[in-house]
């Protein structure tokens, strides 16, 4: 139900979403955390001691820590080198296309599906699920592989379904001519995601850490290269040449080759042999269709969702207003937060919940449930002030170099603005969402996501029609927001006859003392950020003292607010630290 734009796998997670696989992709993902969460289980005679699984998990948080940072680097090359206009627009449509067709033939099935059979077929067959899993590679490697060449060949179909209707034109073309390039990324995108899936069922997971980096390097250094050969200035799609194109398209696609080349030497690590299995009828075709039925109507649904959104913001962006790559820059902020926060909490209660739903024991999953979702709340709110209060600084200091000019920023802060209010309700929702695959359940949030996103796209267009272009990446947002929050209270509503009262009322009373909590942060906020030097355009150090200052003042004031209102879930925090320095 994320609603967003494909965002980048590896920049805004830099690792797996809880029970994701990392692909890596330069592609974002459409609906990023909304997979079922699925617990690696290694044999019991693969099974490591607490001192292994602490080394594994130091290593795997050092991946996701170093994966993110390369990953988001990667994104402000880009957008220095191609700039927050028409180039940079077509350059980020061309790279979301493949993440389309990939997620809709593997993404969400993968999840739902592929790794927990995986995982029953490693316990149970005589051979590990060895020759299971070279029969799903070989099918998978020729399915993808058509996939792509097909995608390759209706490229230009691809452009008008998302371009805005158009076919024809300079920004059109250059769409098509950057997604030929990059389309083939379904099949490296895809394979990486099966190997990385059959390396966490036999206990391996640094490697598919580790992976996306090499993904990242290679964009930032074609990024790079970009801007040394041709320089960082703001061109008409009409003037990117055949060298431009094969640059950073190439070097783009070569990225996720890259990424999924580098999985192959874990496989012999752990054992596996790679041999093509064409006895596919062994694999149980008809249960994994059954089973995966309802993600792919997820999927399918979403996908619509995101038409609708492209278009919208491809005709914003031809009228010189914020298009896909300033969105996506903001969405991607967005998911940094929620894949730092509430990720971890998520992945913290997930197996908890599956545990106490296994068993029966409702009550539990509701307090753990419960317990998630004002800790979100809590957390999440003094970043979505400061996202509020410091949107300009934040644009531009991270975006306002190269190509990326004054005016892009400007159009990045109005977004970000609009996206501090989808943050808190989009976690919430995951949450709930989540909680529904620990019963386990797949089938009502993919009914849930049918509505909701009906009503995105109705407060979308209503919005987009309403204002003029330049307040249509903004409008996006705020459809997303109002979609999320609808997400949570529908979640909330048909869980409560699953598992019986999962503490509304004290969500709520922890939700208004976190609002008394977050409105004093955020005006405090802006009364020193307005006597602090800089303007709407201020330079790169009043945008660096704004944010640095602004940011310690807001999280200083909502701090002593929360402890002064007594919420519980930042005091418990607090104490928590208090103990440890006191050690």
């Amino acid at each position: 139900m994320s609603g967003g734009l494909y965002r980048s796998a590896n920049a805004a997670q830099g690792g797996a979403a809880p029970g994701r696989p990392s692909d890596g992709a330069t592609f974002i993902s459409a609906e990023p955390l909304n997979q079922p969460a699925i617990e690696s289980v290694a044999p019991p005679q693969e099974q490591v001691g607490e001192a292994s699984a602490a080394a594994n998990s130091a290593v795997m948080a050092m991946g996701s820590l170093v994966s993110r940072g390369t990953g988001f680097l990667r994104n402000l090359v880009i957008a220095a080198a191609l700039g927050g206009a028409l180039v940079g627009d077509a350059y980020t449509t061309a790279q979301i296309l493949p993440g389309m067709v990939y997620e809709f033939l593997l993404g969400g099935v993968l999840t739902s599906v592929l790794i927990p059979v995986l995982v029953r077929r490693r316990k149970a067959d005589a051979d590990g699920g060895q020759a299971y899993a070279q029969r799903l590679l070989t099918l998978a490697v020729l399915a993808l592989g058509v996939a792509a060449m097909l995608a390759v060949a209706f490229a230009s179909t691809l452009t008008w379904l998302y371009g805005s209707g158009e076919s024809t034109g300079g920004y059109s073309d250059l769409v098509t001519a950057l997604a030929r390039l990059m389309l083939p990324m379904i099949f490296f995108s895809g394979l990486s995601a099966l190997i990385s899936a059959v390396l966490n069922t036999r206990g391996h997971f640094a490697a598919p850490m580790w992976a996306p980096i090499l993904n990242n390097l290679v964009v930032i250094g074609t990024a790079g290269l970009y801007i040394a050969v041709f320089g960082a200035e703001i061109i008409r799609p009409e003037e990117m040449t055949t060298g431009r194109i094969l640059l950073i398209g190439g070097g783009t696609l070569l990225g996720v080759a890259i990424q999924a080349a580098g999985l192959l030497p874990a496989l012999r690590k752990v054992g596996f042999r790679w041999k093509l299995r064409f006895d596919f009828r062994a694999l149980g075709l008809r249960e994994l269709g059954r089973l995966g039925m309802w993600m792919i109507c997820y999927v399918a649904v979403s996908q619509i969702g995101l038409i609708v959104l492209f278009n919208l913001l491809n005709r914003a962006g031809r009228e010189n207003a914020a298009g896909p790559l300033i969105y996506n820059n903001v969405f991607l902020l967005l998911m940094t937060a929620h894949g730092i926060i509430a990720v971890s909490i998520i992945t913290a209660l997930m197996p908890r919940m599956s545990a106490a739903a296994a068993d029966g024991r409702y009550a539990d999953l509701a307090a753990d449930l419960s317990r998630g979702a004002r800790t979100v709340t809590a957390v999440l709110a003094p970043i979505a002030v400061c996202y509020a209060v410091l949107a300009t600084p934040i644009a531009f200091t991270l975006f306002r170099h190269g190509a990326f000019t004054a005016d892009n920023a400007t159009a990045t802060s109005v977004v970000l603005l609009a996206a501090a209010l989808a943050l808190v309700p989009f976690a919430v929702s995951q949450l709930f969402t989540f909680a529904f695959y620990a019963l386990p359940d797949t089938r009502t949030p993919a009914l849930i996501n049918i509505p909701v996103v009906a009503l995105r796209i109705g407060v979308q267009i209503a919005l987009f029609v309403a204002f003029s272009p330049s307040f249509a990446g903004a409008g996006m947002m705020i459809g997303n927001a109002v979609s999320y929050l609808a997400a949570a209270i529908v979640s909330a509503w048909l869980l409560r006859p699953r598992v019986g009262r999962i503490g509304l009322g004290e969500i709520m009373r922890t939700g208004g003392r976190v609002a008394v909590a977050a409105i004093g942060a955020a005006v405090v906020g802006l009364i020193v950020v307005k006597l602090l030097p800089g303007d709407d355009t201020p330079t790169l150090l009043e945008a660096i003292v704004q944010l640095v200052v602004g940011g310690a003042v807001i999280g200083g004031t909502y701090l002593g607010l929360a402890m002064l209102l007594r919420i519980g879930e930042i005091t418990e925090v607090v104490g928590m630290v208090r103990r440890r320095l006191g050690r």
